[in-house]
């Protein structure tokens, strides 16, 4: 999932400092669940800033709404009803994907209030951590499904780099190793001979190159 964090309340306050009436959108999907931009971060975060805004002798009216997705135009055609010409801005909790959806569908200013972190998953409670580099060429196959663009520090491919002790990274004592991981996961799985083929230089062109990447699905493409 998409992880992202708060900005802090001062810089968003800044941001509307001019705007009387805002709308504030969060979304149900994966800031809902890294707890940065569901429905209840939506209502503290009006209440903050309606706070700070006292504070300075001046009123703030906020409409709070949370969309299912921002990330897809469908959903956001539910909240037009609401993005009224007395709305001086939009503020939204998705992460830059849906921030860019809110702002190509409406005229109002749109600012994020969230920065985008990494894609990732769960270790625990309140606690992320990065997965995928969003490479486009996929070798999870040969690496017993750890990767290595991003859990090796330093991207290497055919690794270990010699810089990792007692399996731990050498940037720090609490960062394992990934090819360690890799090595003991293919020995695990019996497939420790798959190691011995030599990875190419990676096509970075299959990565961010070229422009926006897009996929097409042929058989739902319109």
């Amino acid at each position: 999932m998409i992880v992202a964090e708060q900005k802090p309340l001062v810089e968003i306050a800044e941001r509307i400092k001019e705007a009387n009436k805002v709308l504030i959108v969060g979304c149900s999907m994966c800031v809902t669940v890294c707890l940065a931009g569901g429905e209840k971060e939506v209502g503290v975060l009006a209440a903050a800033l309606r706070l700070l805004r006292a504070q300075t002798g001046r009123s703030l009216e906020t409409v709070e709404y949370t969309a299912t997705r921002q990330c897809d135009q469908e959903y956001l055609e539910a909240m037009a009803k609401i993005v009224t010409p007395d709305i001086d801005l939009i503020i939204s909790m998705a992460c830059g994907v849906g921030v860019q959806y809110v702002a190509e569908r409406f005229d109002q200013w749109t600012i994020p209030a969230l920065n985008t972190k990494l894609i990732g998953g769960t270790l625990e409670h309140g606690v992320w951590e990065e997965r995928c580099g969003l490479c486009g060429d996929c070798v999870l196959h040969k690496t017993g499904g750890i990767c290595p663009i991003i859990r090796c520090s330093k991207s290497i491919l055919n690794g270990p780099c010699g810089g990792s002790q007692n399996g731990k990274c050498e940037i720090s004592p609490t960062t394992p190793c990934a090819w360690q991981l890799i090595y003991d996961k293919m020995a695990k799985l019996g497939k420790l001979e798959a190691l011995l083929t030599i990875e190419p230089v990676k096509d970075w062109s299959k990565a961010r190159d070229g422009g926006p990447r897009r996929v097409v699905k042929e058989d739902v493409a319109l």
